[in-house]
């Protein structure tokens, strides 16, 4: 998770939720002004912030 977080921007939105009643994650990380993307769910929180950094990452701030 530390290897990934440093590769976010700092000004980037991030945030990480546990589904309630469940041992999924699901994650959200995008620039700021733009709509980003959730990620699937996952049992890691670091592969749904992977995923979610990695489907809006096409804006680079």
């Amino acid at each position: 998770m530390e290897r990934l977080l440093g590769r976010i921007p700092p000004s980037w939105h991030v945030v990480v939720e546990r589904q309630a009643g469940e041992a999924q994650w699901r994650a959200l990380a995008h620039a700021p002004g733009q709509d980003g993307a959730w990620s699937d769910l996952h049992p890691d929180p670091a592969d749904a912030l992977e995923e979610s950094w990695r489907r809006n990452r096409t804006v680079t701030v």
